[in-house]
């Protein structure tokens, strides 16, 4: 299996995207971390994992706090010994979708401190380790919104706009390093930070949907499987890139 003794660290896994791309792992043979802010879910994933014949085990982090991602990492290597892929998954919402002049500044202050400053935190140290241990791939998830516009989303089109900068930047640092940074781009996808159903504005989640070429949402298997593929030796040459999953609404 392709990821046979290796040491998955996934951040956000207790729901969503981050979810479904530790069930991806664990049947590909990985040893997956699931991290995530809220424990139910994190527990949730790790039991999905294990029924399935996989091994998982939970570690509590907010990535906004730094200390919390120390605990995190030295956590991994303490049980596991190395992290060989690291998927910085965990990501919010604003809470209102404003034009830039209306937009709060606590939307502003909390998504760039998970968005932006969580994934700058977990390359930091990943990076730190991976250093240590000659190897390593990093996958850290940004968004269509981190390639262009997006309307009454200044602060999280912002924050997946550094994402997608800070993998490029650290791609460059660490390839001697044989240590590959890469970024995920998904369109608009069903999670629960994503619902369509409880868009604020009226027709806005027909006319988003309309915009996607393939005329539908993304489905978050569909972003384990380009997740597990850009992280594996199959993509071995790839670093600094940032693959938009996207039906087609970026050509």
């Amino acid at each position: 299996m392709e990821f046979e003794n290796k040491v998955i660290l996934i951040t956000g896994a207790g729901s969503g995207i981050g979810r479904a791309a530790a069930l991806l792992y664990a049947q590909n043979g990985g040893t997956i971390i699931v991290s995530d802010i809220d424990p139910n879910g994190g527990m949730e994933t790790v039991e999905m994992v294990q029924a399935n014949g996989g091994e998982a085990s939970f570690v509590h982090c907010n990535v906004a706090v730094y200390k919390d991602v120390q605990q995190l990492i030295d956590t991994a290597v303490e049980r596991y010994g190395k992290i060989d892929v690291a998927v910085n998954n965990a990501g919010i919402g604003g809470a209102s979708w404003n034009k830039t002049a209306e937009h709060t500044l606590d939307d502003w202050d909390n998504i760039i401190a998970v968005n932006q400053t969580g994934v700058f935190y977990c390359m930091k140290l990943e990076l730190q380790q991976m250093s240590g241990q000659g190897f390593g791939s990093i996958i850290n998830i940004a968004s269509i919104a981190g390639l262009r516009g997006l309307p009454n989303n200044a602060a999280y089109v912002a924050s997946k706009h550094a994402v997608v900068g800070m993998t490029k930047t650290a791609a460059m640092e660490y390839a001697k390093r044989n240590i590959r940074v890469n970024a995920v781009c998904p369109v608009f996808t069903v999670t629960n930070l994503f619902d369509p159903d409880k868009i604020p504005v009226e027709g806005l989640g027909d006319k988003l949907r309309g915009a996607i070429p393939m005329k539908r949402w993304a489905k978050v298997e569909e972003m384990a499987e380009s997740i597990l593929w850009l992280s594996s030796d199959k993509a071995s040459f790839i670093t600094g890139h940032s693959l938009s999953v996207d039906g087609g609404i970026t050509a």
